[in-house]
């Protein structure tokens, strides 16, 4: 029997964590924080909280239910801190189990167990290529399978069982035309769906939107629609976006150096997600510059503001987040923003109630300044409805388990599911953050 831990991330977005238990042994997907619970963002260390804290303010998952379990591995899909941001505060629940992901996920995770400041992690950490199996007991294997979302090197984790393989979506789209160049492994699903899948537990996001989620070559074209027409007069240029969002970030470099001016990153996560991209190749930083310390920051941002007409910024700060450089430039700190500004918004605002408050503070403040602001030149990075109907329909999986999501989002999926010929309570099981479900 299989048996599907769905630890965290069941009723919510965020603080994602799924455990597969197969003849005793378990096997880790995911690890995450949810950041709007401690009023943090990208640019925040959440290693300096401490776990009590953050468990007190339901901000990592609680991993009591399979604590005492044979866990054999812990896997990540992708380096989203949703994702990893758990890692430095409950790997320790599991000394010595080896933690495996794509080699930009594992550098971000090994990034956030070198800022840890209450706990020593012993785990060791393997970078594993796509289409890797990877054996991590006698009867268990996880393979990371290549899929597109809005951070590089994202994957789907199949964990390899006696009685069938166990997909685990992570977040993605079907991204056919991604500017950096990746695609979705399409060969080695239709491969799994003929092997024979048990269980796939898929994220539900966006499954309610009736659509296929728009490649992220749309977001560029929309960009460039903006940046580069005849009529751009803008004096100072600043841009936000995911911080993690490496397609998004070398588009923008890239029409900063079309239009003559120079790119400038300005806050500690741009620095630390682009740095690790450009190392491993995913990025190019032509012309551009990131800064990331405290007077680093002050120095170029002065610098910017005497020649506006020079320089793209890009700044963190796109939800309105406290302490992010754009909310702070609101607030009238660091660079004297106003009429001469104009801020793009390339990301949506995360749907939960204290997001949207937050940005609709940021932009009355700068409104009140009166800033130009250019909204939802933005792709989402997940996958809508007719992506997961194909998903489905590749894999044929035995059963279903929705996941990441608020409660309303599994309902959406498991009528997704419903649609393609699955019934609740038969093969399609929607969970709450705690249980398990039996898969005889």
């Amino acid at each position: 029997m299989i048996k599907i831990h769905t630890v965290s991330g069941y009723e919510e977005v965020g603080k994602n964590m799924t455990a597969v238990e197969y003849n005793g042994e378990v096997v880790i997907i995911d690890m995450g924080i949810r950041l709007d619970r401690v009023l943090i963002h990208e640019d925040v260390n959440i290693q300096q909280f401490p776990t009590k804290e953050l468990q007190k303010l339901g901000a990592i998952p609680d991993d009591s239910s399979i604590r005492n379990k044979k866990v054999v591995a812990i896997t990540f899909t992708h380096g989203h801190l949703d994702h990893i941001g758990a890692v430095a505060k409950l790997a320790p629940h599991y000394p010595d189990v080896p933690i495996y992901g794509t080699p930009y996920t594992i550098k971000l995770a090994k990034g956030e167990v070198k800022s840890e400041q209450y706990f020593e992690v012993k785990n060791p950490m393997y970078e594993t290529e796509y289409g890797e199996i990877v054996q991590v007991s006698e009867n268990l294997a996880v393979e990371f399978v290549r899929i597109t979302h809005s951070i590089p090197q994202s994957a789907m984790v199949v964990v390899h069982t006696p009685e069938g393989a166990v997909v685990h979506t992570g977040d993605f789209k079907f991204d056919n035309n991604n500017p950096l160049g990746e695609r979705p492994d399409y060969k080695r699903l239709k491969e799994l769906g003929k092997e024979g899948v048990k269980v796939l537990i898929a994220e539900s996001t966006r499954v309610a939107e009736p659509t296929k989620t728009p490649s992220e070559a749309v977001a560029q074209m929309l960009l460039e629609d903006f940046f580069l027409y005849e009529g751009m007069e803008a004096d100072g240029l600043i841009a936000t976006t995911f911080a993690s969002h490496i397609s998004r970030l070398q588009e923008l470099i890239w029409i900063a150096n079309k239009m003559g001016r120079q790119a400038v990153l300005v806050g500690r996560s741009l620095a630390k997600y682009t740095g690790i991209a450009k190392q491993l190749g995913l990025i190019k930083m032509k012309g551009a510059k990131a800064v990331r310390s405290p007077n680093a920051v002050r120095k170029v941002l002065k610098e910017v503001s005497q020649a506006r007409e020079n320089y793209l910024l890009i700044v963190t700060g796109h939800q309105g987040e406290p302490g992010a450089v754009l909310t702070r430039m609101a607030n009238g700190e660091l660079y004297d923003i106003g009429k001469r500004d104009t801020v793009v918004f390339s990301a949506g605002t995360i749907p939960n109630p204290l997001n949207r408050a937050q940005r609709y503070v940021l932009e009355t403040k700068l409104k009140m300044k009166g800033v130009r602001m250019i909204k939802d030149l933005h792709v989402s990075g997940h996958a809508s409805r007719e992506d997961h109907r194909y998903l489905i329909r590749m894999l044929n999986p035995e059963n279903i388990v929705p996941a990441h999501g608020e409660f309303r989002m599994l309902t959406h999926y498991a009528e997704l599911a419903e649609e393609e010929g699955y019934l609740i309570g038969r093969d399609v099981f929607v969970s709450r953050n705690g249980y398990k479900v039996e898969i005889p």
